[in-house]
């Protein structure tokens, strides 16, 4: 990514006075083969997306407990269920999607993988069908809130979370905030282009366009019991993380897990997943006590 020209927008961020209006996206749930495949591709070893999905597993690494009932919303072809249930294999998983498409891909992932923490179930994130009160212990969902029609069914969706939630359960739940300026969301749509494909380019851009304001996101997320706390990027709410307290100690397993899913990556990915954690830093989230990344 150009930093001198993401700074440049960044900046121009905070001249402008209020959020855009919000554009939904047409539809909410991703069936489009094309879209499907290039989200699907974007998420595996070395995607533009892998990097992105090691860093929230990272941060709600301190959330998930040993034998914990984990629910991911939205979970879509499991690349982020499958960064979860291998840091935490002795937890069991539940990725819900509403899109049939979506879940076989899931399924197909997690077989070839060989990850057998993981359930999947077929759900609209507003209701939460077949998920028992007070059931759950964690309740994740990353970059997918957008994909709700409004804010009714934004805060619909987290009703149902404090519902399915255990006393104690813990949420960590991340997505795009709302930007100020078009050109903003057209630069970080555009700006890798030669690494995405046109679908996943536009899909980028369309989901900008549709995330939540950091207001709605917030008041959404004030009927959780776990009241977890709000962070986003510095100068601008590119992503916004809503992430409960600890509810574990790093020990020296999961560290290991940590350190061994780091090293992995290329180094390439390494150095985004580092300037992505140095961009929430100013406004106070940081890797949970007791987890560090080291070398490359």
């Amino acid at each position: 990514m150009s930093a001198p020209a993401m700074l440049v927008h960044l900046l121009l961020e905070q001249l402008a006075r209020h959020p855009l209006p919000r554009i939904p996206e047409t539809a909410a749930v991703m069936e489009d083969p094309l879209q499907v495949a290039a989200f699907a591709d974007s998420g595996k070893d070395q995607g533009i997306l892998n990097y992105i999905y090691l860093f929230h597993s990272l941060m709600s690494a301190a959330l998930i407990a040993p034998g914990d009932v984990v629910l991911d919303l939205a979970c879509g072809p499991a690349n982020q269920l499958l960064r979860h249930a291998r840091l935490h294999p002795d937890a069991h998983f539940i990725g819900m999607d509403a899109s049939a498409r979506m879940l076989e891909l899931a399924e197909q992932n997690l077989r070839e993988a060989g990850v057998h923490n993981v359930s999947l179930q077929q759900g609209d994130m507003t209701r939460l069908d077949g998920m028992a009160a007070a059931g759950t212990d964690v309740v994740t969902c990353t970059m997918s809130l957008h994909h709700l029609a409004d804010s009714t069914a934004l805060q619909h969706c987290t009703q149902q979370i404090a519902r399915i939630l255990r006393p104690q359960g813990g949420v960590y739940l991340a997505d795009f905030g709302r930007l100020k300026r078009r050109a903003t969301q057209r630069f970080f749509a555009y700006d890798r282009m030669d690494l995405q494909s046109p679908a996943f380019t536009a899909d980028f851009l369309n989901s900008l366009q549709a995330a939540f304001s950091l207001t709605e996101l917030q008041q959404a997320a004030a009927v959780l019991a776990s009241a977890p706390a709000c962070y986003y990027t510095a100068l601008a709410p590119f992503m916004v993380v809503l992430r409960s307290t600890p509810r574990r100690a790093i020990d020296p397993g999961l560290q290991q897990r940590a350190q061994a899913a780091y090293q992995q990556l290329i180094p390439g990915e390494q150095r985004d997943l580092c300037n992505l954690l140095r961009w929430f830093r100013p406004g106070g989230l940081r890797l949970p006590d007791g987890l560090m990344l080291t070398g490359g």
